[in-house]
């Protein structure tokens, strides 16, 4: 058996299983639900006097990279510090979201989770969206920034042309092959979706399972390529309007950066976000090139930048990710959610 089929068998029969139980859902529509970190058990402060940060993940992939497993919770390790992180859960778009634009998630769905969290907990949260997420939280502060205290952006891409970006041109090419799947499933596949991630780097997969192979099953790090590996495969489709949406205006129009992104049928105009914001932006992303971040960034008029030597996913469960990131991050949220509104 060669190396490559042995790391293979080795993560299949490998123990490792995900036991993290959710924290409470506190507001629920459809298949989206809002989870409640600051009432876990690792949770310092386990009630609303918590600083509250409404936290976007992508429609892509499942939300819990977020939540990764034990000592490995970006969420979990903020409630600890006494925070209080509310997670929108996007789930499996099912027959009601099949039929959902980018519209109908920021400004019907995220909007009224924000309505949830104002009155619920009687201040304004802080946004924190990652990759795509974090696009869809530019979108809710672009239409309720009075309704937030600031805006955080991890690894999210703006200029989908930047440095010539050859992904960028492969996933709008993607769109008309994909367009009869759209039209019969009203979404697009997880297989597909994850042959596009899969193109960004054809070797990785091989690399990954040589390296797993020469792991000790029973080290830590054995079981946290397990998690990781395990989320990477637990996928969930894409809505066809957002496909569209995203393969055709976002990475073949290139939309967003010319401010012909449109929301509720105006445009999203990061200069018009004047809410304290930080963007920060991995140094070893390949998933969202840094230069296409940055045009982001640089177009916040209050906006700062942090470029951690770590990579798009390692930013929230790589070894370095806790002192690299989610320390810095958690000084800045601090300093911007001293107290009440």
């Amino acid at each position: 058996m060669t190396l490559l089929a042995q790391g293979i068998e080795a993560y299949r029969h490998h123990p490792y299983r995900r036991r993290l139980a959710d924290p409470p859902v506190i507001w629920q529509e459809g298949d989206t639900r809002l989870l409640d970190y600051g009432a876990c058990p690792e949770a310092a402060a386990a009630d609303a006097a918590a600083a509250p940060l409404l936290v976007i993940p992508s429609l892509i992939n499942r939300a819990y990279v977020l939540d990764l497993m034990e000592g490995r919770s970006f969420l979990r390790w903020l409630a600890a510090r006494g925070l209080r992180p509310l997670l929108v859960d996007w789930g499996r778009p099912r027959a009601q979201e099949r039929a959902f634009t980018l519209t109908d998630y920021i400004a019907g769905r995220l909007e009224r989770a924000l309505d949830f969290v104002v009155e619920d907990g009687g201040r304004k949260p802080l946004a924190i969206g990652y990759c795509m997420g974090g696009l869809l939280a530019l979108g809710l502060a672009a239409r309720r920034q009075e309704d937030l205290e600031a805006l955080v952006l991890l690894a999210t891409p703006w200029d989908f042309h930047a440095d010539n970006a050859p992904h960028s041109r492969l996933a709008a090419a993607c769109l008309p092959l994909a367009a009869p799947l759209l039209e019969v499933m009203g979404e697009m596949p997880v297989d597909l979706i994850q042959a596009l991630f899969a193109s960004l780097d054809p070797h990785l997969v091989v690399r990954k399972f040589l390296s797993f192979a020469r792991l000790d099953p029973a080290s830590s790090k054995a079981a946290a390529f397990v998690a990781l590996e395990d989320w990477l495969n637990d996928g969930i489709p894409l809505a066809a309007p957002v496909a569209r949406e995203c393969l055709g205006r976002w990475y073949g129009d290139n939309a967003a950066a010319r401010g012909a992104w449109l929301l509720a049928g105006n445009p999203v105009d990061p200069a018009a976000v004047t809410l304290p914001a930080l963007s920060v932006i991995p140094a070893q992303d390949r998933i969202v090139p840094p230069a296409s971040a940055l045009a982001l960034a640089d177009a916040l008029p209050a906006g700062e930048t942090a470029t951690p030597t770590v990579g798009h996913i390692g930013m929230m469960v790589g070894g370095r990710a806790e002192a690299d990131v989610w320390q810095p991050l958690q000084e800045w949220i601090l300093a911007r959610t001293a107290g009440p509104n």
